[in-house]
């Protein structure tokens, strides 16, 4: 079986809590409330938009959490058009990283809260497309923690759960990888706590994206 090395977007390969914040900001706006705080906003980065916002707003109903997922939607896209995104970089050490990965013979993937479109945008932006075997996002698959998303990556890298590491900065990312029976990996670098990592079951929780390589040749 291949080893397989998927990979979380948001917290995790880039910092994009900025423009993250600033879109649902605006879709709380545009629903006339008040945005939530940006450690709430952050809490719930890895989501898929619909759960994400009911999380945030668990009072509202099914059809005010959809009304607002497509409210976000619009807001990132003017953002987009009107070139007012910040950038969203790539923590430091994860190209490194991804380039070790690949020339140690592993399989490379994403799974991600984020559509098609959004993550395409960041790996044609870091040059990072051809890296990547599999690519998993909410535009077809249940939010994370469920182990869709995973599972379809493994069946499509020909790898198993006994040869995949999830790697990731939430409690999401931890939980889905047990779920599928993958290795549990956490980054210190996100938007969840070390704390929240390890209580999510994170077998492992790297401090910097240059000490992975090594922690999976080890495992």
């Amino acid at each position: 079986m291949n080893r397989l090395a998927v990979f979380d977007c948001d917290g995790t390969l880039v910092d994009s809590q900025a423009n993250i914040c600033r879109a649902m900001e605006a879709c709380f706006v545009a629903s006339r409330l008040d945005p939530p705080d940006r450690h709430a906003i952050r809490q719930i980065v890895g989501l898929s938009l619909v759960p994400a916002i009911a999380r945030l707003l668990p009072e509202a109903d099914a059809a005010q959490h959809a009304a607002m997922a497509e409210a976000y939607k619009q807001a990132f896209v003017a953002m987009r058009s009107n070139g007012a995104l910040d950038p969203e970089p790539l923590f430091e050490g994860v190209a490194e990283t991804i380039e070790a990965l690949h020339e140690a013979g592993w399989l490379l993937g994403v799974a991600t809260g984020k559509s098609d479109r959004g993550l395409h945008h960041i790996l044609e932006h870091h040059a990072l497309s051809h890296r990547f075997v599999t690519l998993q996002t909410a535009d077809r698959h249940p939010s994370k923690p469920h182990p869709s998303m995973l599972e379809l990556a493994m069946a499509e890298a020909g790898a198993a759960p006994e040869t995949t590491a999830m790697i990731g900065d939430t409690s999401f990312d931890i939980l889905m990888a047990t779920a599928a029976g993958a290795d549990p990996i956490g980054v210190a670098w996100g938007y969840h706590s070390r704390q929240e990592l390890l209580e999510a079951g994170a077998r492992h929780v790297v401090e910097h994206a240059r000490a992975l390589p090594g922690h999976l040749e080890r495992s």
